[in-house]
């Protein structure tokens, strides 16, 4: 095999064999790490952008997206607004950071390079990008997120993961942190046990921060969002219902036990002892009415 090569002049992007020969990473995340760190520092296209300009698919796209964040290529916080609205924000590199790595990129600090870089990749701090806060996808979500039920249950799943490994030992503060990101799975269909082997599976022997893995394990991994017609049918699901007594008055009218009824405004009677009430009214004004006539007759009948 011959190989022919010449060096560009300008307009190029180092990159290390190994990502070149990655084993794990397809040909699509290849490219999309590739165009993005071809790009400016400050350039604030996202990689969803950057997949349409390289004509990737939108499965494809995601399926390269998962591979570049469980390899460490990519990384991602959501944040939401006052309004509801979620924000994404996406810091990518070209070699593999930790989450507290990522972190430290992420806030201006640059974390130590690999003692041993691999053959033909450049010495020094590792190169990334990460688009301002309101430049990644966002998606909208009701005030208040996921569910408060889901939230008590993501909470619950953490408190057991922490008590039965104890590398992965939690404080209530950070169980109270990381509960929304696990009521968000299960808002997402995913299971208890597919939540508890995401969180566990494959623990490095040495872990630094328990907290800091499991955040990082939770959104790397986190399943595919619902449709909004099924996150409708979740949130009506987990809606609280309002007891059949709610909003109703007891009947002020005479009953031999107490009786509810639902008022239309500020009435207090039911409709029964309304139509009663109604029925002894026009009664009594029949009979008004008749003793008037009878009277006016008698009248009339002494004057003849």
């Amino acid at each position: 095999m011959f190989r022919h090569a010449i060096s560009p002049a300008r307009f190029f992007t180092q990159v290390s064999n190994e990502l070149i020969r990655h084993p794990r990473l397809s040909s699509d995340a290849v490219r999309l790490l590739l165009w993005q760190m071809s790009l400016p520092a400050d350039a604030p296209q996202t990689l969803s952008e950057t997949a349409k300009q390289a004509g990737i698919k939108k499965t494809a796209f995601l399926r390269a997206k998962r591979e570049l964040i469980a390899e460490g290529y990519l990384h991602e916080w959501r944040s939401q607004g006052p309004r509801g609205w979620w924000s994404t924000r996406q810091l990518i590199s070209n070699v593999p950071l930790s989450a507290e790595q990522a972190v430290e990129v992420r806030d201006g600090e640059t974390p130590p390079a690999d003692e041993e870089p691999a053959v033909g990749e450049p010495e020094g701090p590792p190169v990334g990008r990460h688009p301002e806060e309101n430049t990644g996808e966002n998606t909208y979500h009701p005030p208040g997120g996921v569910p408060e039920p889901l939230v008590q249950r993501g909470a619950h799943v953490l408190a057991a993961v922490s008590h039965g490994e104890r590398r992965l030992r939690l404080t209530g503060r950070d169980v109270a942190a990381l509960a929304p990101l696990a009521g968000e799975w299960l808002q997402r269909g995913a299971a208890v046990a597919d939540l508890r082997e995401a969180l566990t599976a494959g623990l490095p022997g040495q872990i630094h921060s328990a907290a800091g893995l499991l955040r990082n394990r939770l959104m790397r991994k986190m399943p595919d969002a619902p449709t909004f017609a099924e996150q409708q049918a979740a949130e009506r699901a987990f809606r609280p219902v309002e007891p059949r007594v709610a909003g109703t008055r007891e009947c002020a009218g005479d009953h031999v036990q107490p009786r509810l009824f639902r008022p239309v405004a500020d009435e207090l009677l039911c409709a029964e002892c309304r139509c009663e009430q109604a029925a002894g009214d026009v009664s009594g004004a029949v009979a008004a009415t008749q003793r008037g006539v009878a009277a006016v007759r008698l009248a009339m009948r002494g004057g003849a």
